[in-house]
């Protein structure tokens, strides 16, 4: 798993560009975040590829007009304290996990 971040100007079409270059290589996206970054805009997009596809993603990217500068960070899995990935998403409210065990219980 790779973390990639992509910096960009925020122009009409410019993020689903981004996306588009994952999307047409069937590549899963499990977590997508976009932000904005000081002046710019910042896309977070969690794949799983090869090196072959990271250079692929890289060359596509920067051929974009307005992307500013693209980085990833490989084994994000070990940064998030070693808790994996889904220790650093948003976990939800303790009462939405009881009114999904009641739902899963009554339908079983």
């Amino acid at each position: 798993m790779q973390a990639f971040h992509v910096r960009y100007r925020n122009t009409q079409g410019t993020l689903m560009r981004i996306l588009n270059a994952v999307s047409r290589r069937a590549l899963d996206m499990p977590s997508v975040q976009a932000e904005p970054a000081e002046h710019d805009h910042q896309v977070t997009l969690l794949l799983e590829v090869n090196q072959k596809q990271v250079g692929q993603l890289y060359r596509e990217w920067y051929a974009i007009a307005d992307v500013i500068h693209v980085r990833s960070s490989a084994g994000l899995r070990e940064h998030s304290l070693g808790r994996g990935w889904e220790a650093a998403s948003p976990h939800p409210p303790a009462s939405a996990n009881g009114a999904d065990q009641s739902a899963r219980a009554a339908l079983a």
